[in-house]
């Protein structure tokens, strides 16, 4: 799959997986929104119901940045199947910070659960970016 298509199934994707490694390289896989404008990610801690504040991925992309995001599509028809995976290096910054200000309006271009209540939360900055992806057919 060329890398253009790559990138506009990753970007189109209503959700992925994030997976971010805990002290003790476990993995830690949880669905996420995400949006991204040119080559950086964005996702954020939103109101979205949670039993703590205190996120694991937050703690560990302090203790590890490495992540990766996987977005895909499954279908019994086996020829629309695809995947694409993106790895980078992840920071979190306050969504008062110009960073996290532009993230948050990139994740409001894309939804509009976020228009209509901003997130306040954290916000996940994802770069230098490094894309895989399969797809089932060319």
């Amino acid at each position: 799959m060329d890398l253009r298509l790559t990138r506009e199934r990753f970007a189109a994707a209503r959700s992925v997986t994030l997976a971010t490694v805990s002290p003790s390289d476990t993995p830690h896989l949880v669905p996420v929104v995400c949006a991204i404008d040119d080559d950086v990610i964005y996702t954020c801690v939103d109101h979205k119901p949670k039993r703590t504040t205190a996120l694991r991925r937050l703690a560990n992309i302090a203790n590890n940045p490495a992540v990766s995001l996987l977005a895909d599509q499954y279908s019994d028809n086996w020829d629309e199947l695809w995947w694409v995976r993106v790895d980078g290096r992840a920071h979190v910054v306050d969504a008062g910070e110009p960073v996290g200000s532009h993230g948050i309006d990139t994740l409001a271009a894309k939804y509009p659960q976020y228009r209509q209540r901003r997130p306040e939360g954290p916000v996940i900055v994802v770069e230098s970016l490094t894309w895989h992806s399969w797809s089932a057919t060319a």
